[in-house]
């Protein structure tokens, strides 16, 4: 062996030697342990299947010493208790709509506002940038860490009495909503009935027509069947419903720099994959809702534009309860984006 060939030889088993002993420093900052996930969605929504790329990555990157555990359809409780649960710390992680968290929360409200965003990419630039961050320290307060904003999708109203084509329609309709004054608030400004009930109790709630209808994001109304307790499904888009993928904040100050940075990490790997499969999905969802037996229609602008109207009394109202400062930054950060979007 020439002199040269031996110099690159010994550079090579010096960088792989490198190599294995940072791949063994960095398992080191790893603990074997197993974290549990709990949602309300079934193992095949959109949100379900991030949750699965999100165990994956974390297993990855740790070597397989952290084991991420999903609990479906509430097999931990609905989000109202997980994320209590969350809060003191005897659960792990819960990934749930932010609608349920305003008790806790209140400034997370701006996000249940009507008709707030126009499209995906708008809920995305608001939720993964500055604004979204800056509500760290709030998570931090009420006990919490969230490691990425995933989706539930835009919401829209099923029911069984009428299509909903304009704002007369949804008259005297008895909608359940989620346990969040916005929702109620909105709801009774369109003339419908609204009533709070845990998500776990509408399927029941509709079969014995103790409500007339709901209103969920497209993937949600198929993955829970409402279309065997319902006949129409009216495409208001009246609201965007955020996903936080929280974690127990006095759990989370126990794991290493590395185990953090981990989660972090795979909570956006999870998050693009749920997002990506739910988007592309929806219209496909759509079709076969109608195929199922579901009355699907679309709302004309004119409609749209009166709905809006109607509701503009529940946004003013609800700054002052939100808060001026949270309100403005979502909405001067909307404004920045719709005009560079022009």
């Amino acid at each position: 062996m020439t002199q040269q060939k031996h110099i690159i030889l010994q550079a090579a088993l010096l960088a792989a030697a490198t190599l294995a002993s940072q791949a063994t420093l960095a398992q080191g900052a790893f603990t074997e342990r197993t974290i549990r996930m709990s949602t309300g969605v079934g193992k095949t929504h959109p949100i379900g299947l991030g949750m699965t790329k999100m165990a994956q990555c974390a297993a990855e990157k740790s070597g397989g010493k952290m084991k991420l555990m999903s609990y479906h359809d509430n097999a931990l409780g609905n989000d109202t208790t997980a994320s209590q649960q969350v809060r003191t710390g005897s659960l792990e992680m819960v990934l749930t709509s932010t609608a349920p968290l305003v008790g806790a929360i209140p400034q997370l409200a701006v996000f249940d506002l009507p008709f707030l965003f126009t499209n995906e990419r708008e809920a995305d630039q608001v939720l993964d940038g500055k604004v979204g961050d800056s509500f760290a320290p709030k998570f931090a307060t009420a006990g919490l860490v969230n490691l990425a904003y995933w989706e539930n999708g835009f919401r829209n109203v099923t029911n069984s009495r009428r299509a909903v084509t304009k704002v007369e329609d949804m008259q005297g309709v008895k909608l359940r909503v989620m346990q969040n004054k916005v929702y109620l608030d909105t709801f009774s400004a369109l003339g419908s009935n609204p009533v709070p009930m845990a998500f776990s109790e509408v399927y029941s709630a509709l079969e014995t027509n103790t409500v007339d209808g709901q209103e969920n994001p497209i993937a949600l109304i198929d993955n829970m069947k409402f279309y065997e307790v319902q006949k129409y499904l009216s495409l208001t888009r009246h609201s965007y419903s955020p996903v936080a993928v929280l974690y127990s904040k006095s759990l989370f100050d126990k794991l290493s720099s590395a185990e953090q940075a981990t989660l972090r990490e795979c909570a956006i790997v999870g998050r693009d994959e749920s997002r990506r499969i739910g988007r592309a999905q929806e219209n496909t969802t759509i079709n076969a809702l109608k195929s199922k037996g579901l009355q699907v229609n679309e709302i004309s602008s004119a409609e749209m534009a009166r709905m809006r109207e109607r509701v503009k009394p529940v946004v003013d109202a609800q700054v002052k309860v939100i808060g001026e400062e949270t309100v403005h930054a979502v909405m001067a950060e909307l404004s920045k984006i719709r005009g560079s979007a022009k």
